[in-house]
């Protein structure tokens, strides 16, 4: 029933007690906008504490009915947003302490809810390598696995490297390597050197202008490491005593693909090899660093005339494109050509030549 309102009369207000509390979430009360829900608390708001509420003349004021302004005092006290005082005047609370009030148990029953979630779904994955084990098994062993993320692939790698008693085989593609990666990569390679396991390493000639990556090779081929390298791209490759081999996995840097299958590491050592005949041993003097610059800029001036742009180059060879460009007019300037078709004309005439 909505509260009548009497001339000079305190506001006798919904049945209830001192210190009301709202019975359960806010609601749109229809009977009262959210507009005149405002217009009403504000006005409340604004009264002298304890002052008589005339309900009719505070209606006129804000231009509604007695009903509608007994309405919306209804609908703000179910909320929490008024009370009545001792002697049943109306009296304004605060909406932070309504909201902690009106919507607490909410939020501790929604935590409580995604806390059960958490845990069900932790129950559920459990199972999860228990299905893939069973899959794997009916397809005859795991003969290939993914490793999706990088910690999977490094914790990999340290044991494969600490199960090796014979042969490591890397291709590195990409130019020099990071830092942090032969930081955790030489201790490693060094302890495998020592007890006796051989390793080939085959990176793209532009590693040989890492800082970096010259002092790891010092430091591996020292223990009878080999290194090469070569012009072109080719595929990240790791194989581990020819019995398990890692793989990039497309469209995602972090991840690999663990390979057993006999036939497969077999397929990729067989190309690993046809890479190393055609690489050169990487030998730090001053001979060997203008021949291999000599390979760069030609297999640069091959691609571009090939109609690959500058970046593609580049990401091809392993370099920057700043420094594939560089490259590239100190050909152009070398062989005197106007364009890159010409030069790379030019560099063939220049290779035919007795």
């Amino acid at each position: 029933m909505i509260p009548e309102f009497q001339l000079g009369r305190r506001y006798a207000g919904p049945p209830s007690v001192p210190g009301h509390e709202p019975a359960g979430p806010v609601e749109q009360c229809p009977a009262a906008g959210q507009e005149t829900l405002e217009r009403v608390y504000e006005y409340v708001v604004a009264q002298p504490v304890g002052r008589e509420l005339d309900g009719e003349a505070a209606a006129g004021l804000l231009g509604l009915t007695a009903a509608e302004f007994g309405a919306a005092v209804e609908q703000l006290t179910a909320w929490g947003l008024l009370r009545t005082g001792p002697g049943r005047e109306l009296i304004p609370v605060s909406p932070d302490v309504t909201v902690s009030r009106l919507l607490g148990p909410l939020e501790r029953e929604i935590r409580a809810r995604r806390l059960q979630i958490e845990e069900q779904r932790r129950r559920l994955m459990a199972f999860l390598p228990l299905f893939e084990a069973g899959r794997s098994a009916r397809r005859g062993g795991h003969q290939v696995e993914l490793l999706s993320t990088l910690d999977e692939v490094r914790a990999v790698i340290a044991e494969l490297v600490e199960q090796s008693t014979t042969e490591i085989l890397t291709a590195q593609p990409g130019g020099g390597r990071r830092e942090d990666v032969l930081e955790e990569a030489a201790p490693r390679d060094i302890a495998t050197l020592r007890k006796g396991v051989e390793m080939r390493i085959l990176y793209q000639h532009t590693a040989r202008y890492s800082r970096g990556t010259s002092s790891y090779v010092e430091q591996v081929t020292r223990l009878g490491a080999q290194v090469r390298t070569l012009d072109d791209q080719f595929m990240r490759l790791l194989v581990f005593d020819r019995q398990a081999a890692l793989i990039p996995v497309p469209d995602n840097p972090n991840a690999a693909a663990l390979v057993r299958d006999p036939h497969v590491v077999a397929f990729m050592v067989e190309s690993y090899e046809r890479l190393w005949l055609a690489a050169d041993p990487l030998v730090v003097d001053a001979e060997s660093h203008a021949e291999i610059t000599d390979d760069l800029k030609e297999a640069i001036v091959r691609l571009l005339s090939e109609g690959m742009t500058d970046a593609a180059v580049a990401r091809r060879l392993g370099m920057s494109v700043r420094t594939c460009r560089r490259h590239v007019a100190e050909i152009m300037a070398a062989l005197d050509a106007e364009s890159r078709f010409q030069a790379g004309y030019l560099l063939a005439l220049q290779q035919q030549a007795p």
